[in-house]
């Protein structure tokens, strides 16, 4: 794997995100295996496909890559906002590849997998309408927020200019398969009972650090009556996918 973008003919291209684009997919054309099974290239859908823009031949499993120059931190710009309610609703989405690089150096900086199943409309950010006088007049776009994203479903394939080992991305892969639920209220929940364990700062913590969440996770889900029933429910899941251990007497710990 390559980190410099390498020379790309871009004679035809005027608009600054035009050549972004054609060299950043290029990137991932000449460089990404398949994170889900391994396969050594994926390929390159034809142009203004609406949904993905790579797929893997082997397991045929879908990928949307989004690029910029700044920190993958906290949030990177997505389309219009409706397109992608509908696509995290109907689970239809692909996997998604963020890509941060240097304008300077023409290096990908980082580069991380996002699987579908880690998506809900939580971590989708509604931005402004535009403004009347713009082309797109009343258009409204959107945020993926990463940062609300779990430690879990963010899979570093680069980090801070290191290539990550592939099997280590992909034994991170496999394992967050574990985690894949179909039911929309059923992710966001798990969704939310996972950044709660991750925010809690040592790798043992009890079922009373858990219950400190219940406000914040009673106004995310209102509908809900009984939240301490549903912490406790989230944590027997979480033991049985392996993901933390039960120590007895209401303790538990976080497994790698």
């Amino acid at each position: 794997m390559n980190l410099n973008f390498g020379k790309i003919e871009i004679s035809k291209y005027h608009s600054s995100s035009q050549i972004a684009r054609v060299k950043t997919e290029s990137w991932v054309a000449n460089n990404m295996y398949c994170p889900r099974c391994g396969n050594l290239h994926i390929n390159h859908f034809e142009n203004n496909r609406p949904v993905a823009d790579f797929y893997c031949p082997n397991c045929k499993n879908e990928f949307e890559l989004k690029s910029k120059t700044g920190s993958l931190d906290k949030k990177i710009n997505d389309g219009a906002y409706t397109t992608m309610i509908e696509r995290i609703t109907s689970n239809q989405n692909p996997d998604f590849f963020f890509m941060n690089y240097s304008k300077e150096t023409q290096c990908v900086k980082d580069f991380i997998l996002i699987p579908k199943h880690f998506f809900v409309p939580d971590i989708i950010e509604k931005r402004k309408p535009l403004a009347e006088t713009a082309r797109r007049a009343g258009w409204i776009g959107c945020n993926i927020l990463i940062s609300k994203i779990p430690e879990q479903g963010r899979v570093h394939i680069i980090q801070n200019g290191k290539i990550n080992d592939m099997q280590s991305v992909l034994q991170k892969v496999n394992k967050g398969k574990l985690l894949e639920v179909g039911d929309l209220k059923s992710r966001g929940w798990l969704m939310d009972i996972l950044n709660c364990i991750n925010n809690i700062p040592t790798e043992i913590f009890s079922l009373t650090t858990m219950y400190a969440f219940t406000d914040y996770l009673s106004s995310k889900h209102p509908q809900n009556n009984n939240v301490q029933a549903k912490i406790r429910q989230q944590l027997q899941l979480l033991r049985d996918l392996g993901f933390i251990e039960f120590l007895g007497k209401g303790q538990y710990q976080k497994l790698q």
